[in-house]
């Protein structure tokens, strides 16, 4: 596959910069913001938006007939948020009060990891106060949500993401250099940080982190939109899959009644849990990934470490040489909890610990590049993963597993965050050669792509270098979203790696 040249390098580039315009939403937009593809919708009925109880309703509503015609106001309905997600019986848009950027396609609200990614296209694209105001709006959620939530629909009120938060406020502050801003994030962090480090997210044995959505049931998504052609949902052809088949990655009995043909609450449970991890959905946790309310994953204790580090930096930026002295303490003890608990010498790779049965999941996949990105490996430990590169590297850069599943988030997939990820790891323990190799194999697939098709779009399938996945994704859904945010960012920073 030949490298993309000069003129197509420009053409995404101009798209990307040009793309940002139209993923952003603000109060003007709230009309758009508010429509959903993914829930049931009467067109005759006005579209919802809930606001905080903390808010000033009446503020709001005048606030927006000053910005919105007649006409669109007409299709808005503007309610208290109850206090309970579970009384929440119509489901709308959460409102946030500037503006922020979203993936696109389905994805029409702003998501909790994704938008690190996007805020790195941003800042590359000098969009600086849309960058700022990204994180303002995530720091927004904390205080009036709870958290930095999945994304700003009610129905998404009970999980989070992958939180990736530290590090956008510490690359917004690069640029802005505004330390009074930097003090207002740091009551934010803590909020954030006991959000994660506390029941259900602790695990008390192992002192790690795990992910523990909160709500009961299905997951409203799912069953509204996610149909197949014979109209079957998800959950329908996960009970296939369990009728079917026989396997020993997990007790089964736990999250299906074969009497009553049946999924158990703690099988809604992990499956909201495994997309709180946004890795939706993969085989990583066994079948279905429901298993994952029982491990301690690396990425999401790697990501703990680094909000640790980074709020020990904050605080040392601000001159608060005991907090720091504590953020740094607690980072380095999770650090010896990753490598007691994550790390296998004998496989040289980073594996999700099982806490229920003390093993780790000998499961290669692509959130091993992690400890290196955030420079925890020591060097042997760096070089044995480096050592491991082949098993994952393909002709259109890293796999994000090494088994096909018919999921998304496996083989032979390849999403833009990890291949930064696994890139930016390797480049911090020296292995230039082979980092670079893969930008410009993720490049090279993403760009010629584009040239085709017009777009940047969610994922890739990256041993056939191609942006047509949809006939190998069996479950969850299958569609490749246009935009696409996470990508937009991530091939600006590759290309910034390139100097290109």
């Amino acid at each position: 596959m030949d490298f993309p040249n000069a003129t197509q390098i420009k053409a995404v580039k101009t798209y990307i910069k040009q793309t940002w315009k139209t993923l952003t939403r603000s109060q003007k937009d709230l009309l758009v913001a508010a429509k959903d593809p993914k829930i049931n919708h009467d067109g005759n009925r006005p579209w919802l938006v809930y606001v905080s109880p903390q808010e000033d309703l009446q503020r709001i509503k005048t606030s927006l007939q000053q910005i919105l015609s007649r006409e669109e106001l007409a299709k808005l309905e503007l309610r208290i948020l109850p206090a309970e997600p579970e009384a929440i019986t119509e489901h709308g848009l959460l409102y946030l009060p500037h503006p922020y950027v979203v993936p696109g396609g389905r994805f029409n609200e702003m998501y909790g990891w994704d938008s690190y990614f996007i805020i790195l296209g941003l800042l590359q694209d000098k969009e600086i106060e849309l960058a700022k105001s990204m994180v303002e709006q995530l720091a927004y959620e904390i205080e009036h949500y709870g958290t930095i939530l999945n994304a700003n629909r009610t129905y998404l009120l009970t999980r989070s993401q992958p939180p990736i938060f530290t590090p956008a406020i510490l690359k917004v502050y690069e640029h802005t250099q505004d330390r009074q801003w930097l003090q207002s994030m740091l009551p934010i962090i803590e909020t954030y940080y006991y959000y994660w480090n506390v029941p259900p997210h602790l695990n008390p044995t192992t002192g790690l982190s795990h992910y523990a959505a909160l709500g009961k049931g299905p997951a409203p998504e799912v069953v509204m939109s996610e149909l197949d052609e014979q109209g079957k949902t998800h959950y329908d052809r996960v009970k296939e899959y369990y009728r079917q088949f026989k396997f020993d990655d997990y007790d089964i009995n736990l999250y299906y009644d074969r009497d009553r043909d049946e999924l158990t609450e703690l099988f809604y449970q992990g499956d909201r849990s495994m997309r709180e991890s946004g890795f939706d959905i993969s085989n990583r946790f066994g079948p279905f990934s429901i298993d994952i309310i029982h491990y301690a994953p690396v990425c999401l204790n790697v990501l703990l470490y680094q909000m640790e580090a980074d709020t020990a930096r904050i605080n040392d930026i601000l001159g608060y040489s005991g907090a720091a002295s504590q953020w740094r303490d607690r980072a380095s003890l999770r650090q010896k909890r990753i490598n007691q608990f994550l790390w296998d010498e004998e496989a040289g790779l980073y594996f999700d610990y099982n806490f229920r049965t003390d093993q780790r999941r000998q499961y290669e996949y692509a959130t091993t590049f992690y400890p290196l990105w955030v420079g925890i490996a020591s060097d042997e430990q760096a070089q044995r993963v480096w050592q491991n590169l082949d098993k994952f590297e393909e002709a259109g850069g890293i796999l994000t597993s090494t088994h096909v599943s018919g999921n998304q988030w496996d083989a032979p997939f390849g999403w833009a965050p990890l291949n930064l990820i696994a890139v930016e790891g390797l480049l911090r323990y020296g292995y230039e050669e082979d980092a670079k190799r893969i930008a410009r194999k993720f490049l090279a697939m993403t760009i010629q792509e584009f040239t085709k098709y017009g777009t940047l779009v969610e994922k890739y399938d990256v041993c056939e270098c191609s942006s047509n996945v949809s006939d190998e994704i069996f479950f969850g859904y299958s569609s490749n979203e246009i935009g696409f945010g996470w990508t937009n960012g991530v091939v600006l920073e590759l290309l910034k790696i390139l100097d290109l």
